[in-house]
Protein backbone atom coordinates (compact mmCIF):
# COMPACT_ATOMS: atom_id res chain seq x y z
CA UNK A 1 0.00 0.00 0.00
CA UNK A 2 1.42 3.43 -0.80
CA UNK A 3 0.30 7.18 -0.74
CA UNK A 4 1.17 9.94 -3.27
CA UNK A 5 3.08 12.79 -0.94
CA UNK A 6 3.50 15.86 -2.69
CA UNK A 7 6.52 18.37 -2.09
CA UNK A 8 6.92 20.65 -0.63
CA UNK A 9 5.50 19.73 2.39
CA UNK A 10 4.97 22.82 4.51
CA UNK A 11 3.26 26.02 3.22
CA UNK A 12 5.18 28.81 2.45
CA UNK A 13 8.81 29.71 2.79
CA UNK A 14 10.63 26.90 5.07
CA UNK A 15 14.14 27.18 3.72
CA UNK A 16 17.27 25.27 5.41
CA UNK A 17 15.12 22.24 7.53
CA UNK A 18 16.36 19.92 9.23
CA UNK A 19 14.96 17.00 10.49
CA UNK A 20 15.09 14.04 13.34
CA UNK A 21 13.04 11.40 14.76
CA UNK A 22 11.81 10.45 18.58
CA UNK A 23 9.79 7.44 18.64
CA UNK A 24 6.94 7.30 16.24
CA UNK A 25 7.19 11.28 15.74
CA UNK A 26 9.48 13.33 12.99
CA UNK A 27 10.26 16.94 13.77
CA UNK A 28 11.41 19.23 11.62
CA UNK A 29 12.77 23.00 11.83
CA UNK A 30 13.40 25.64 9.63
CA UNK A 31 15.61 28.94 9.12
CA UNK A 32 13.46 32.12 9.96
CA UNK A 33 16.39 35.12 10.12
CA UNK A 34 14.85 38.39 11.88
CA UNK A 35 11.44 37.46 12.05
CA UNK A 36 10.40 36.34 15.93
CA UNK A 37 9.16 34.03 17.06
CA UNK A 38 11.81 31.66 15.40
CA UNK A 39 13.00 28.65 14.09
CA UNK A 40 9.13 27.03 14.23
CA UNK A 41 8.74 23.17 14.97
CA UNK A 42 7.05 20.93 13.27
CA UNK A 43 5.64 17.30 13.91
CA UNK A 44 4.77 14.55 11.40
CA UNK A 45 3.78 10.86 11.99
CA UNK A 46 3.73 9.61 8.34
CA UNK A 47 6.09 12.71 6.77
CA UNK A 48 2.69 14.06 4.85
CA UNK A 49 0.62 16.05 7.06
CA UNK A 50 2.70 18.09 9.25
CA UNK A 51 1.39 20.32 12.62
CA UNK A 52 2.84 23.08 13.91
CA UNK A 53 3.50 22.80 17.54
CA UNK A 54 5.40 26.20 18.08
CA UNK A 55 9.33 27.68 18.19
CA UNK A 56 12.39 27.19 19.71
CA UNK A 57 12.93 30.63 19.95
CA UNK A 58 8.96 31.61 21.84
CA UNK A 59 9.79 34.66 24.45
CA UNK A 60 11.67 38.30 24.51
CA UNK A 61 14.11 35.94 27.18
CA UNK A 62 15.95 33.90 24.82
CA UNK A 63 16.92 36.31 21.95
CA UNK A 64 16.54 40.37 20.65
CA UNK A 65 16.90 40.99 16.78
CA UNK A 66 15.82 44.09 16.70
CA UNK A 67 17.75 46.51 13.75
CA UNK A 68 18.88 43.21 12.19
CA UNK A 69 19.01 43.89 8.46
CA UNK A 70 16.55 41.29 6.30
CA UNK A 71 18.28 37.62 6.15
CA UNK A 72 20.52 38.54 9.09
CA UNK A 73 19.65 36.64 11.97
CA UNK A 74 18.48 32.94 12.85
CA UNK A 75 20.60 30.46 10.50
CA UNK A 76 20.34 27.10 9.37
CA UNK A 77 19.23 24.93 12.29
CA UNK A 78 19.35 21.52 13.17
CA UNK A 79 17.16 19.85 15.37
CA UNK A 80 18.26 16.14 16.96
CA UNK A 81 17.41 13.86 20.27
CA UNK A 82 20.04 13.77 22.85
CA UNK A 83 19.08 11.59 25.75
CA UNK A 84 15.73 12.33 26.69
CA UNK A 85 16.15 16.19 25.17
CA UNK A 86 15.28 17.86 21.90
CA UNK A 87 18.37 20.05 20.91
CA UNK A 88 18.24 22.71 18.59
CA UNK A 89 21.20 23.83 17.46
CA UNK A 90 21.87 27.46 15.51
CA UNK A 91 23.82 30.47 14.73
CA UNK A 92 22.77 34.26 15.15
CA UNK A 93 24.35 35.99 12.01
CA UNK A 94 24.95 39.41 12.06
CA UNK A 95 26.55 42.23 9.69
CA UNK A 96 30.34 41.10 8.90
CA UNK A 97 31.51 44.40 10.47
CA UNK A 98 29.64 43.80 13.60
CA UNK A 99 27.98 46.91 14.01
CA UNK A 100 24.66 45.13 15.32
CA UNK A 101 24.90 45.88 18.97
CA UNK A 102 23.20 42.30 19.71
CA UNK A 103 24.92 38.72 20.79
CA UNK A 104 25.92 36.92 17.57
CA UNK A 105 27.27 33.32 17.19
CA UNK A 106 26.30 29.68 17.90
CA UNK A 107 23.53 28.62 20.23
CA UNK A 108 21.47 25.74 21.28
CA UNK A 109 18.07 25.94 22.68
CA UNK A 110 17.15 22.35 24.79
CA UNK A 111 13.31 21.05 25.80
CA UNK A 112 12.19 17.73 26.95
CA UNK A 113 8.79 18.31 24.65
CA UNK A 114 8.91 19.70 21.36
CA UNK A 115 6.35 22.23 22.04
CA UNK A 116 7.76 23.83 24.65
CA UNK A 117 9.04 25.56 26.91
CA UNK A 118 12.17 25.77 25.31
CA UNK A 119 15.19 26.75 27.38
CA UNK A 120 17.28 30.35 27.20
CA UNK A 121 19.63 29.66 24.71
CA UNK A 122 23.10 28.20 25.56
CA UNK A 123 26.18 29.90 24.15
CA UNK A 124 28.61 28.24 22.21
CA UNK A 125 31.76 30.94 22.70
CA UNK A 126 34.72 28.98 21.43
CA UNK A 127 34.32 28.80 17.14
CA UNK A 128 32.55 30.70 15.10
CA UNK A 129 30.86 30.82 11.21
CA UNK A 130 27.68 29.32 10.54
CA UNK A 131 25.32 26.16 9.96
CA UNK A 132 25.96 24.00 13.26
CA UNK A 133 24.93 20.59 13.26
CA UNK A 134 25.06 17.90 15.95
CA UNK A 135 25.77 14.16 16.02
CA UNK A 136 25.32 11.52 18.87
CA UNK A 137 27.89 8.77 18.91
CA UNK A 138 27.57 7.27 22.27
CA UNK A 139 28.38 9.34 25.32
CA UNK A 140 29.87 11.77 22.96
CA UNK A 141 27.83 14.98 21.21
CA UNK A 142 29.63 16.32 18.29
CA UNK A 143 29.37 19.62 17.13
CA UNK A 144 30.11 20.14 13.69
CA UNK A 145 30.03 23.72 11.47
CA UNK A 146 31.26 25.70 8.66
CA UNK A 147 33.26 28.89 8.48
CA UNK A 148 35.19 30.94 5.73
CA UNK A 149 38.58 29.90 5.54
CA UNK A 150 41.30 32.14 6.99
CA UNK A 151 43.19 33.52 3.83
CA UNK A 152 41.09 31.93 1.47
CA UNK A 153 42.20 30.85 -1.86
CA UNK A 154 38.89 32.01 -3.75
CA UNK A 155 36.08 33.80 -3.00
CA UNK A 156 33.38 31.16 -0.68
CA UNK A 157 35.95 28.97 0.16
CA UNK A 158 34.61 27.50 3.30
CA UNK A 159 35.89 24.51 5.85
CA UNK A 160 33.49 22.09 7.78
CA UNK A 161 34.93 21.97 11.77
CA UNK A 162 34.40 18.87 14.23
CA UNK A 163 34.56 19.08 17.83
CA UNK A 164 33.16 17.35 20.75
CA UNK A 165 30.58 19.13 22.66
CA UNK A 166 29.38 19.72 26.32
CA UNK A 167 25.38 20.66 25.55
CA UNK A 168 25.06 21.67 29.10
CA UNK A 169 27.58 24.50 28.73
CA UNK A 170 28.31 25.10 25.27
CA UNK A 171 31.86 24.02 26.02
CA UNK A 172 33.61 22.86 23.60
CA UNK A 173 35.87 19.43 24.24
CA UNK A 174 39.41 18.55 22.67
CA UNK A 175 40.80 19.69 19.73
CA UNK A 176 38.65 21.31 17.17
CA UNK A 177 38.81 19.22 13.63
CA UNK A 178 38.99 20.89 10.01
CA UNK A 179 37.26 17.56 8.38
CA UNK A 180 36.15 19.02 4.81
CA UNK A 181 36.70 21.83 1.91
CA UNK A 182 34.52 20.80 -0.65
CA UNK A 183 33.98 17.62 -2.93
CA UNK A 184 34.73 19.82 -6.16
CA UNK A 185 37.86 21.66 -7.12
CA UNK A 186 37.34 25.28 -6.28
CA UNK A 187 34.29 24.04 -3.85
CA UNK A 188 31.87 27.06 -2.82
CA UNK A 189 30.01 27.34 0.11
CA UNK A 190 30.73 24.13 1.45
CA UNK A 191 28.23 24.46 4.08
CA UNK A 192 24.67 22.91 6.18
CA UNK A 193 26.91 19.76 6.92
CA UNK A 194 25.40 16.92 8.76
CA UNK A 195 27.03 13.95 10.10
CA UNK A 196 24.69 10.40 10.22
CA UNK A 197 25.79 6.79 10.80
CA UNK A 198 26.76 5.02 7.74
CA UNK A 199 25.34 1.40 7.24
CA UNK A 200 27.48 -1.36 8.59
CA UNK A 201 29.83 1.43 10.98
CA UNK A 202 31.18 4.40 10.23
CA UNK A 203 29.94 7.97 9.30
CA UNK A 204 28.80 10.02 6.36
CA UNK A 205 28.88 13.89 6.45
CA UNK A 206 26.25 15.39 4.26
CA UNK A 207 27.07 19.02 3.17
CA UNK A 208 25.66 21.35 1.01
CA UNK A 209 27.90 23.04 -2.24
CA UNK A 210 27.88 25.67 -4.54
CA UNK A 211 25.97 27.91 -2.76
CA UNK A 212 22.09 28.11 -2.37
CA UNK A 213 21.00 28.89 -5.85
CA UNK A 214 21.16 27.53 -9.27
CA UNK A 215 24.49 25.67 -8.46
CA UNK A 216 23.36 23.91 -5.30
CA UNK A 217 23.90 20.78 -4.43
CA UNK A 218 24.14 17.67 -2.17
CA UNK A 219 27.87 16.04 -1.47
CA UNK A 220 28.72 13.38 0.46
CA UNK A 221 31.92 12.19 2.40
CA UNK A 222 32.09 8.87 4.56
CA UNK A 223 34.95 8.12 7.60
CA UNK A 224 35.37 5.31 9.61
CA UNK A 225 36.27 7.27 12.70
CA UNK A 226 35.01 11.14 13.79
CA UNK A 227 38.45 12.32 13.59
CA UNK A 228 38.72 10.96 10.02
CA UNK A 229 40.31 10.67 7.36
CA UNK A 230 37.08 11.88 4.99
CA UNK A 231 36.84 10.88 1.98
CA UNK A 232 34.71 12.17 -0.66
CA UNK A 233 31.90 10.05 -2.51
CA UNK A 234 33.21 9.41 -6.26
CA UNK A 235 30.08 10.33 -6.88
CA UNK A 236 29.56 13.81 -6.08
CA UNK A 237 27.27 15.78 -6.07
CA UNK A 238 24.74 12.92 -5.15
CA UNK A 239 21.95 14.96 -5.50
CA UNK A 240 21.46 18.16 -7.65
CA UNK A 241 19.36 20.40 -10.21
CA UNK A 242 22.18 22.52 -11.45
CA UNK A 243 22.17 20.59 -14.66
CA UNK A 244 18.57 21.28 -15.74
CA UNK A 245 19.01 24.69 -16.08
CA UNK A 246 17.32 27.86 -14.46
CA UNK A 247 13.89 27.11 -16.40
CA UNK A 248 13.01 23.99 -14.84
CA UNK A 249 10.25 23.30 -12.66
CA UNK A 250 12.39 22.78 -9.04
CA UNK A 251 15.85 24.29 -8.71
CA UNK A 252 18.51 25.27 -6.05
CA UNK A 253 18.21 21.45 -4.72
CA UNK A 254 20.49 21.24 -2.02
CA UNK A 255 21.11 21.03 1.63
CA UNK A 256 20.29 17.70 2.72
CA UNK A 257 19.03 16.47 6.15
CA UNK A 258 18.90 12.03 6.52
CA UNK A 259 16.14 10.36 9.06
CA UNK A 260 15.67 7.08 9.29
CA UNK A 261 11.99 5.46 10.05
CA UNK A 262 10.95 3.35 12.36
CA UNK A 263 10.94 0.46 9.70
CA UNK A 264 14.59 1.15 8.25
CA UNK A 265 14.13 3.31 5.37
CA UNK A 266 16.05 6.62 4.79
CA UNK A 267 14.58 9.85 4.10
CA UNK A 268 15.98 12.87 3.09
CA UNK A 269 14.66 16.73 3.65
CA UNK A 270 16.20 19.34 1.19
CA UNK A 271 15.68 22.97 0.42
CA UNK A 272 14.37 23.70 -3.21
CA UNK A 273 13.53 26.76 -4.88
CA UNK A 274 9.83 26.51 -7.58
CA UNK A 275 10.35 28.83 -10.42
CA UNK A 276 7.40 30.57 -11.38
CA UNK A 277 6.98 31.17 -15.54
CA UNK A 278 11.38 30.83 -15.53
CA UNK A 279 10.96 33.64 -13.10
CA UNK A 280 12.23 33.60 -8.85
CA UNK A 281 8.55 33.21 -7.08
CA UNK A 282 7.90 34.76 -3.88
CA UNK A 283 8.01 31.89 -1.67
CA UNK A 284 11.58 31.36 -2.04
CA UNK A 285 13.31 28.75 -0.58
CA UNK A 286 11.18 25.74 0.34
CA UNK A 287 11.29 22.39 2.16
CA UNK A 288 11.01 18.96 0.10
CA UNK A 289 11.26 15.42 0.97
CA UNK A 290 13.32 12.70 -1.00
CA UNK A 291 13.69 9.17 -0.07
CA UNK A 292 17.29 7.64 -0.06
CA UNK A 293 18.23 4.07 -0.35
CA UNK A 294 21.44 2.33 0.40
CA UNK A 295 23.70 1.28 -2.28
CA UNK A 296 27.33 -0.50 -1.20
CA UNK A 297 26.75 2.01 1.86
CA UNK A 298 26.39 5.25 -0.45
CA UNK A 299 23.21 6.98 -0.14
CA UNK A 300 21.34 6.85 -3.34
CA UNK A 301 19.25 10.25 -3.49
CA UNK A 302 15.59 9.88 -5.23
CA UNK A 303 16.39 6.64 -6.38
CA UNK A 304 15.51 6.16 -10.00
CA UNK A 305 15.35 9.82 -11.30
CA UNK A 306 18.02 11.43 -8.96
CA UNK A 307 15.11 14.47 -8.50
CA UNK A 308 13.14 16.16 -6.44
CA UNK A 309 9.55 15.58 -7.61
CA UNK A 310 6.39 17.69 -7.34
CA UNK A 311 4.66 14.21 -5.96
CA UNK A 312 6.15 11.00 -4.23
CA UNK A 313 5.24 7.86 -3.87
CA UNK A 314 5.82 6.51 -0.06
CA UNK A 315 4.62 3.81 1.34
CA UNK A 316 1.06 4.05 3.75
CA UNK A 317 3.30 2.13 7.12
CA UNK A 318 6.57 4.43 7.48
CA UNK A 319 5.15 4.84 11.12
CA UNK A 320 2.29 3.46 12.68
CA UNK A 321 -0.09 6.43 13.31
CA UNK A 322 -0.82 9.20 11.23
CA UNK A 323 -1.03 13.08 11.96
CA UNK A 324 -3.54 15.58 11.45
CA UNK A 325 -3.10 18.40 8.35
CA UNK A 326 -2.40 22.03 8.52
CA UNK A 327 -5.17 24.37 7.34
CA UNK A 328 -4.74 25.83 4.21
CA UNK A 329 -6.60 29.13 5.41
CA UNK A 330 -5.92 31.25 8.68
CA UNK A 331 -7.79 33.36 10.20
CA UNK A 332 -5.48 35.64 11.72
CA UNK A 333 -7.82 36.90 14.84
CA UNK A 334 -8.92 33.73 15.69
CA UNK A 335 -5.87 32.09 15.30
CA UNK A 336 -3.71 34.58 17.24
CA UNK A 337 -0.54 34.04 19.62
CA UNK A 338 -2.08 34.16 22.55
CA UNK A 339 -0.82 30.59 23.83
CA UNK A 340 0.87 27.48 22.64
CA UNK A 341 -0.29 25.28 19.95
CA UNK A 342 -0.31 25.09 16.25
CA UNK A 343 -1.32 28.94 16.25
CA UNK A 344 2.16 29.86 17.10
CA UNK A 345 3.49 29.66 13.81
CA UNK A 346 1.26 32.07 12.13
CA UNK A 347 2.54 35.05 12.81
CA UNK A 348 5.67 36.76 13.43
CA UNK A 349 7.56 40.49 13.80
CA UNK A 350 10.22 41.52 12.26
CA UNK A 351 13.05 41.57 14.74
CA UNK A 352 10.75 41.66 17.57
CA UNK A 353 8.05 39.81 19.04
CA UNK A 354 4.29 40.72 18.18
CA UNK A 355 3.27 40.81 21.54
CA UNK A 356 5.08 44.02 21.16
CA UNK A 357 3.38 46.14 19.56
CA UNK A 358 -0.14 43.83 18.74
CA UNK A 359 -2.98 43.44 21.12
CA UNK A 360 -5.97 41.42 20.37
CA UNK A 361 -9.19 42.21 21.79
CA UNK A 362 -12.68 40.60 21.75
CA UNK A 363 -14.68 40.91 18.40
CA UNK A 364 -12.06 39.46 16.56
CA UNK A 365 -9.84 42.49 16.31
CA UNK A 366 -5.86 43.27 16.90
CA UNK A 367 -4.96 46.82 17.35
CA UNK A 368 -1.08 47.73 16.39
CA UNK A 369 1.03 50.41 17.52
CA UNK A 370 2.56 52.31 14.66
CA UNK A 371 6.34 52.05 14.55
CA UNK A 372 8.96 52.63 11.84
CA UNK A 373 8.73 52.78 8.00
CA UNK A 374 8.87 49.03 6.94
CA UNK A 375 11.88 50.63 4.70
CA UNK A 376 14.40 51.11 7.58
CA UNK A 377 15.87 48.61 10.16
CA UNK A 378 14.18 50.67 12.66
CA UNK A 379 11.17 49.32 15.11
CA UNK A 380 8.64 47.82 12.51
CA UNK A 381 5.13 47.51 14.04
CA UNK A 382 3.90 44.54 11.14
CA UNK A 383 2.44 41.45 12.13
CA UNK A 384 3.36 39.22 9.40
CA UNK A 385 2.47 35.33 8.38
CA UNK A 386 4.25 33.59 5.47
CA UNK A 387 2.18 33.80 2.07
CA UNK A 388 1.26 30.36 1.69
CA UNK A 389 1.34 30.01 -2.12
CA UNK A 390 1.86 31.28 -5.30
CA UNK A 391 -1.60 32.14 -5.39
CA UNK A 392 -3.00 33.85 -2.21
CA UNK A 393 -5.03 36.48 -0.73
CA UNK A 394 -4.82 38.85 2.43
CA UNK A 395 -7.65 41.07 3.52
CA UNK A 396 -8.29 43.62 6.75
CA UNK A 397 -10.02 46.21 7.33
CA UNK A 398 -8.35 48.97 8.49
CA UNK A 399 -9.21 51.77 10.78
CA UNK A 400 -7.09 54.42 12.01
CA UNK A 401 -6.45 55.53 15.28
CA UNK A 402 -5.01 58.84 15.34
CA UNK A 403 -4.99 62.47 13.31
CA UNK A 404 -1.07 62.47 13.28
CA UNK A 405 -0.35 63.27 9.66
CA UNK A 406 2.60 60.39 9.60
CA UNK A 407 -0.26 57.81 10.52
CA UNK A 408 -0.61 54.95 8.27
CA UNK A 409 -1.91 51.64 8.24
CA UNK A 410 -2.76 48.81 5.51
CA UNK A 411 -1.02 45.46 4.29
CA UNK A 412 2.52 44.75 3.52
CA UNK A 413 3.92 41.79 0.90
CA UNK A 414 7.38 41.74 2.85
CA UNK A 415 10.95 39.65 1.59
CA UNK A 416 13.01 41.97 3.23
CA UNK A 417 13.36 46.11 4.37
CA UNK A 418 14.57 46.83 0.75
CA UNK A 419 11.68 44.50 -1.06
CA UNK A 420 8.47 44.87 -0.15
CA UNK A 421 4.79 46.16 -1.73
CA UNK A 422 2.96 48.44 0.86
CA UNK A 423 -0.81 48.83 0.04
CA UNK A 424 -2.03 51.60 3.03
CA UNK A 425 -4.32 54.20 3.72
CA UNK A 426 -3.39 57.39 5.47
CA UNK A 427 -5.49 59.80 8.20
CA UNK A 428 -7.22 61.70 5.23
CA UNK A 429 -8.30 58.73 3.44
CA UNK A 430 -5.89 58.54 0.72
CA UNK A 431 -5.11 54.64 -0.11
CA UNK A 432 -1.24 54.38 -1.40
CA UNK A 433 0.71 51.28 -3.20
CA UNK A 434 4.14 51.92 -2.35
CA UNK A 435 6.80 49.32 -3.79
CA UNK A 436 10.71 49.41 -2.76
CA UNK A 437 12.82 47.79 -4.94
CA UNK A 438 16.41 47.20 -3.70
CA UNK A 439 15.91 50.10 -1.15
CA UNK A 440 14.71 52.66 -3.66
CA UNK A 441 10.82 54.10 -2.55
CA UNK A 442 8.51 54.14 -5.40
CA UNK A 443 4.88 55.41 -5.05
CA UNK A 444 2.31 53.60 -7.58
CA UNK A 445 -1.06 54.83 -6.64
CA UNK A 446 -2.72 57.26 -4.52
CA UNK A 447 -6.42 56.92 -4.65
CA UNK A 448 -9.06 59.04 -2.17
CA UNK A 449 -11.57 57.22 0.26
CA UNK A 450 -13.47 58.24 3.13
CA UNK A 451 -11.72 60.42 5.58
CA UNK A 452 -11.49 58.52 9.06
CA UNK A 453 -13.87 56.05 7.91
CA UNK A 454 -12.64 51.84 8.23
CA UNK A 455 -11.27 51.09 5.01
CA UNK A 456 -11.40 47.36 3.34
CA UNK A 457 -8.02 47.13 2.10
CA UNK A 458 -7.12 43.75 -0.32
CA UNK A 459 -3.77 41.96 -1.63
CA UNK A 460 -4.53 39.41 -4.67
CA UNK A 461 -1.03 37.37 -5.39
CA UNK A 462 -1.58 36.01 -8.73
CA UNK A 463 2.42 34.22 -9.11
CA UNK A 464 4.22 37.11 -9.36
CA UNK A 465 0.95 40.05 -10.25
CA UNK A 466 -0.25 41.80 -6.97
CA UNK A 467 -3.62 43.74 -7.21
CA UNK A 468 -4.36 45.93 -4.70
CA UNK A 469 -8.31 46.33 -3.59
CA UNK A 470 -9.55 48.74 -1.46
CA UNK A 471 -13.42 49.24 -0.60
CA UNK A 472 -13.53 46.15 -3.54
CA UNK A 473 -12.28 48.73 -5.91
CA UNK A 474 -9.14 47.66 -7.94
CA UNK A 475 -6.45 50.44 -6.83
CA UNK A 476 -3.58 49.27 -8.67
CA UNK A 477 -1.85 46.24 -10.31
CA UNK A 478 1.77 45.09 -9.92
CA UNK A 479 4.51 43.14 -11.10
CA UNK A 480 6.21 42.22 -7.50
CA UNK A 481 8.96 39.74 -9.99
CA UNK A 482 11.41 42.78 -8.76
CA UNK A 483 10.95 41.80 -5.14
CA UNK A 484 11.25 38.14 -5.26
CA UNK A 485 13.63 36.52 -2.88
CA UNK A 486 17.20 35.02 -4.15
CA UNK A 487 20.64 36.42 -4.21
CA UNK A 488 20.83 39.03 -3.90
CA UNK A 489 17.63 39.95 -2.22
CA UNK A 490 18.01 37.94 1.00
CA UNK A 491 17.19 33.71 1.48
CA UNK A 492 13.54 33.85 2.44
CA UNK A 493 10.67 34.24 1.01
CA UNK A 494 7.55 36.90 1.55
CA UNK A 495 5.71 37.37 4.31
CA UNK A 496 2.28 39.24 4.62
CA UNK A 497 0.00 40.83 7.13
CA UNK A 498 -0.81 44.04 8.63
CA UNK A 499 1.22 47.10 9.33
CA UNK A 500 1.60 50.69 10.66
CA UNK A 501 3.79 53.50 10.19
CA UNK A 502 3.97 56.40 11.75
CA UNK A 503 2.29 58.00 15.63
CA UNK A 504 -1.03 56.13 16.96
CA UNK A 505 -2.41 53.05 15.75
CA UNK A 506 -4.71 51.29 13.88
CA UNK A 507 -7.23 48.45 14.27
CA UNK A 508 -7.76 45.82 11.89
CA UNK A 509 -10.61 43.52 11.36
CA UNK A 510 -11.85 40.68 9.33
CA UNK A 511 -8.37 39.97 8.82
CA UNK A 512 -7.74 36.65 6.55
CA UNK A 513 -5.31 34.71 4.35
CA UNK A 514 -6.73 32.41 1.97
CA UNK A 515 -5.22 30.28 -0.99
Amino acid sequence: MTRTLRNPILPGSHPDPSICRRGDTFYLVTSTFEHLPGLPIHASTDLQNWSALGHAIHRPEQLDLAGLDGSSGLYAPTIRVVGDQLVVVCTVVGPDDGSWPGRTGHFLVTATDASGPWSDPIWIDDVGGFDPSLTVDGDDVWLCGTRVVADADWPGQTEVWLSRIDISTGALLGELLVIWRGADARAVWAEGPHIVPRPGGGWVLVCAEGGTDLEHAVCVAYADAMAGPWLGDPGNPRLSHRDLGPDAAITAVGHADLVDDALGRTWATVLALHPVDGRRGLLGRRTSLVAVEWHDRRPVFAPGTGRVATELVIPHDVTSRSATASPATTDGLDAAPRGRGAADADWVGVGRFPAAFAEWSAGSRVQLTAGDDPSTRGTISALLTRLPAERAAVQATVELAGRRADLRGGLLLRVSESNHLELSVDVDGTVIVRIVTDGVVRELTRSATVAGAPVSLGVRVVDLVVTCVADDREISRVDVARIAPGPPRGFIGAFVGPVVVGEGSAVFSDLSVTV
